[in-house]
């Protein structure tokens, strides 16, 4: 293995994204931006790449950090106390916000609109950082920093979202160097959350395991459970729309519980089994091997919880913290579940479907990479 001196973007270029296992998250790009060091962008398709070769101080650091490399992989597990295959969690359980207006626009329960309303209205974070809906398909990363932006931005998208290297644009910009943002951080953009699929969740926390910027503006994480993102082009230009009979013009929301389920304008829903969205998938998803957002603070998705409910699992102290702030305050509410073995009997009904879910999405991914190596 080579150390990490020796490493360079251009391995990752080599190792991961000639190959297609780049999950476009934007990691490599958020730290080299945040640190003004110049040498990569986002390119126009999508994909990190060089800005200026020049000026890549070959540090290794966006190789540690990238979520399909695997240097920093058992230090990060032993940090979380992960286990197999679900990492580590404290708790589980079905719930919903008490809000009606939340619950008008959210996928499923609106926890996670719940939550990060209750954060910032109590101070606990400056913004977080979400996708908006732009459109009835597209959404683009921002700062949420009151509680109308975060209804307008409600609601899951298993479209791609690129948050992190917009997190590295917005630290440069108030801060173009290191020294400045160690001397004087502005008020208003010191403690962030952010609502991430399993790829830029990972990406963080090795860069808090490295103890970089922009990292340590993160204080908060909610990771969503995820099987593959796609994209609009996917559902068009190979045909998963015509043989579907699917108006991608009027698909109203999108949902992932044990089928994809399209909910269009028409109120007309189309649930379509997984395995036949695997064809529209990212090539980078077949190889992930994380559904469950194993090391985010709390990790949320539709799966196995009753329609308008949210399954919720509770993973770090500060995640149990927050949760039972937000629920003791009545910004959520948990499934009332009429006994105490009837909640034990609904927590392992969750536990089994996201475990089969979890463990699907490992050997899928073992299979792709086993493929790719022959």
């Amino acid at each position: 293995m080579k150390s990490k001196k020796e490493l360079s973007f251009d391995n990752l270029l080599d190792e991961v994204i000639h190959k297609d296992l780049c999950n476009r998250c934007g990691g490599c790009v958020s730290f080299c931006s945040a640190n003004n060091l110049g040498a990569l962008k986002m390119g126009k398709d999508g994909f990190p790449d060089y800005t200026d070769k020049d000026k890549c101080l070959e540090c290794g650091i966006c190789y540690l950090i990238c979520p399909k490399t695997r240097i920093l992989e058992e230090e990060l597990k032993r940090h979380y106390d992960w286990k197999y295959p679900l990492g580590h969690w404290v708790d589980i359980f079905s719930a919903r916000s008490t809000d009606k207006e939340v619950l008008n626009v959210a996928t499923d329960g609106g926890v996670v609109t719940s939550i990060l309303i209750y954060l910032l209205e109590n101070k606990v974070i400056d913004g977080a950082i979400v996708s908006k809906r732009m459109g009835p398909l597209g959404r683009k990363p921002i700062i949420a920093k009151t509680r109308s932006d975060l209804i307008d931005a409600a609601g899951s998208s298993f479209f791609e979202t690129k948050h992190l290297d917009e997190l590295g644009n917005i630290y440069s910009t108030s801060f173009p160097i290191i020294k400045v943002i160690k001397e004087s951080a502005s008020d208003s953009m010191k403690k962030l959350a952010i609502v991430g699929t399993a790829c830029q969740i990972e990406a963080i926390r090795k860069m808090q395991l490295l103890n970089i910027v922009p990292s340590n503006l993160i204080i908060f994480t909610i990771g969503l459970f995820c099987m593959q993102c796609f994209t609009i082009e996917d559902l068009s230009k190979k045909n998963f729309a015509k043989t579907h009979k699917i108006n991608i013009n009027d698909i109203e929301k999108v949902n992932i519980k044990d089928n994809l389920i399209l909910k269009m304008k028409s109120n007309i829903r189309f649930y379509i089994p997984l395995e036949e969205i695997e064809e529209i998938a990212r090539p980078a998803c077949l190889a992930c091997n994380d559904f469950s957002n194993e090391f985010a603070d709390i990790s949320v998705g539709g799966v196995g919880s009753q329609d308008g409910y949210t399954t919720v699992m509770i993973r770090t102290s500060i995640g149990k913290q927050v949760y039972a702030e937000a629920l003791y305050q009545n910004y959520v509410e948990n499934s009332q579940s009429s006994s105490y073995d009837s909640r034990k009997v609904n927590e392992k009904h969750l536990l089994n479907i996201i475990k089969d879910f979890a463990v699907r999405k490992k050997i899928r991914s073992e299979k792709r990479i086993d493929s790719m190596n022959k």
